[in-house]
């Protein structure tokens, strides 16, 4: 029986070298199983807002790893190579490899080991797989610069209200702050974290992590009703979920362009408007009464570029 699954590299035995300068916006993603679409979805979105030219690393299983890169280069070219990507398979230490692998679903726990195996990377944002970007990555990214000398990462809390929040209610082990961190929109400057090891992080807003949770119940990040959602986050499947019709919307949404990378594309056309009608439908939901907090930042962009308003 033909065997599917290449033996689990480790970062000991890792060459591959990634030639970044220190001020590139380099964005990383974890994808295995079943989320191909998933991620392109969502490195779509990166692509359709970002005026910097983009650096996606993609670690992907053996088998994901011919799909994405034909993707990313049909891409690269319909955009004249606005940006560039390379995809690397799974890199896990030595000892226990196949345990790390299995750590977090879907092998998330790369996100661990980026330190070693990006050895000549300066600073990363890691995203997961099932997060859509609503404003240009670069304005995630000056959150480095707001950064002080000793810290290393930059994340959400992982809940604004302590009355719903699971770690500090259920968790029986060390979390960070009162109410913990969401890690899936994370910047990780990787320099300090080689030196220093893992200690101290930045907290931006619940805005640059929007999950289910900020609105199923009522709306508790009052940061985004300001300002709009800069990254939303569908945690639990909630992009493909009915439970969340706003959620499914938005994804549904990035999906579904496809122009957007040939020359001649109407953003404005192929992506707002479908958007709204989207959001129209689901605005009789606990996130649908919110609804202008997820086109805040899309209409600020796309009125810009494209004079529509």
């Amino acid at each position: 029986m033909k065997e599917t699954h290449k033996a689990t590299r480790t970062y000991e035995e890792t060459t591959d070298r990634i030639d970044f300068k220190r001020n590139d916006v380099v964005v990383v993603v974890v994808a295995c199983r079943d989320r191909l679409q998933e991620t392109l979805t969502m490195l779509k979105s990166a692509l359709m807002f970002s005026k910097e030219k983009l650096n996606f690393v993609v670690f992907a299983e053996d088998e994901l790893i011919e799909s994405f890169s034909q993707k990313l280069g049909e891409w690269k070219l319909f955009t004249n190579n606005g940006f560039t990507y390379k995809v690397m398979a799974l890199t896990f230490p030595s000892k226990d490899a196949e345990e790390w692998k299995k750590l977090f679903k879907p092998c998330a726990a790369q996100r661990l080991f980026l330190p070693n195996i990006l050895k000549e990377v300066d600073s990363v944002l890691y995203v997961d797989t099932d997060t859509l970007f609503l404003t240009p990555v670069e304005t995630i990214w000056n959150y480095f610069h707001k950064m002080n000398s000793s810290q290393m990462a930059a994340l959400a809390p992982e809940h604004e209200d302590p009355n719903v929040g699971w770690y500090n209610r259920f968790a029986r082990h060390p979390y960070y702050g009162k109410l913990g961190v969401n890690s899936g929109v994370m910047l990780m400057n990787l320099t300090r974290m080689r030196v220093f090891q893992w200690s101290k992080l930045y907290l931006y807003s619940c805005r640059y992590n929007f999950r289910p949770d900020h609105c199923m119940y009522m709306s508790v990040c009052k940061p985004a009703e300001k300002e709009g959602v800069a990254v939303i986050h569908g945690s639990r499947g909630f992009f493909h979920s009915e439970k969340q019709p706003v959620f499914q919307a938005i994804y549904r949404a990035f999906e579904e362009v496809h122009k957007f990378f040939q020359l001649g594309g109407d953003l404005f056309k192929e992506f707002y408007q479908p958007l709204e009608s989207y959001l129209d439908q689901a605005e009789n939901t606990n996130c649908g009464h919110i609804k202008e907090v997820f086109l805040k930042n899309i209409r600020r962009y796309i009125d810009i570029d494209y004079n529509n308003t």
